[in-house]
């Protein structure tokens, strides 16, 4: 019974050791994801000097969770797709725009919401 439970938190680090690597990997060669990644801490740093109510907090976090993850399915999608096909394909660089139209998106949504929760704070001061 207790070698089940070891077998289990066993795959799960690997599991979470494989996800970290996929993070570390995205950061090092990706500068997008660090760009949306600086300004995800600085949105946070902001939030915290404004004191973000619980609503606004997850509102914040879903938003930077939603853009970061798009942007690593954004980067998953153009390696596996520039694995597959490496020469210059229409209908590969139509997906490849898609998924970064995806990524748009979501940054845009970002920006809007961010304009609503900060902006009243702004002249609040």
């Amino acid at each position: 019974m207790s070698s089940d439970f070891k077998d289990r938190k066993k795959k799960t680090g690997i599991g979470f050791r494989f996800a970290w690597n996929g993070i570390k990997e995205v950061y090092e060669s990706e500068r997008n994801f660090r760009i949306h990644l600086s300004v995800a801490l600085l949105v946070i740093i902001a939030a915290l000097v404004f004191g973000l109510s619980k609503w606004e907090w997850i509102t914040i976090l879903l938003t930077v969770g939603m853009v970061l993850s798009l942007e690593m399915v954004n980067t998953a999608m153009e390696r596996l797709l520039d694995f597959y096909h490496p020469e210059h394909h229409p209908i590969i660089g139509s997906i490849k725009d898609i998924t970064a139209g995806a990524v748009l998106i979501a940054s845009i949504g970002a920006v809007i919401i961010g304009i609503i929760i900060f902006l009243p704070k702004l002249f609040m001061i």
